[in-house]
């Protein structure tokens, strides 16, 4: 029986889903993530460095999630090529960037209440104040190598 045409444009979707869904299946994508742990390690890091240094490093805090850019970048790459690496060492790195990430959106909350009007004002001080949501970015980026370390490893 021949494939009507509204099928044959779907099917490039489903398949999409279901390769993706194989790649979970068979181990694959365990090894993407973990190298794309390592890309978004590095260019957050870029980013928090650029976003600090404007603030001048005030807190010496501000150095962690910089320094713990390469820390996740190494292990994220170490996972890729090492099935021993990615379900220690990229496990112990994302979980300090989960816990850094978490730690600055406390910090940046912080800082928000600080400025002149706290919350009160709060969209100004959301604007001009140190960006809230950012550090969950980093949150995210710790996620996806604790993702990737849980994941079935290919053969």
């Amino acid at each position: 029986m021949a494939r009507t045409s509204a099928a044959r444009r779907t099917a490039p979707v489903i398949y999409g889903v279901d390769r993706m869904v194989r790649n979970v299946r068979t181990g694959r994508f365990e090894r993407s993530l973990a190298g794309l742990t390592a890309i978004g390690s590095l260019v957050t890091a870029a980013e928090i460095f650029f976003e600090h240094d404007k603030a001048s490093f005030g807190n010496r805090l501000m150095w962690i999630p910089v320094a713990l850019g390469p820390v996740g970048a190494v292990a994220g790459v170490a996972g890729v090529f090492s099935k021993r690496l990615a379900k220690t060492a990229l496990p112990i790195a994302s979980v300090a960037i989960v816990a850094n990430g978490l730690q600055g959106t406390w910090l940046h909350a912080r800082g928000i209440a600080q400025k002149p009007g706290g919350w009160r004002n709060l969209r100004y001080n959301m604007e001009m104040g140190p960006p809230l949501l950012a550090p969950l970015l980093v949150t995210m980026v710790g996620g996806m190598g604790l993702l990737a370390a849980v994941l079935r490893r290919e053969k």
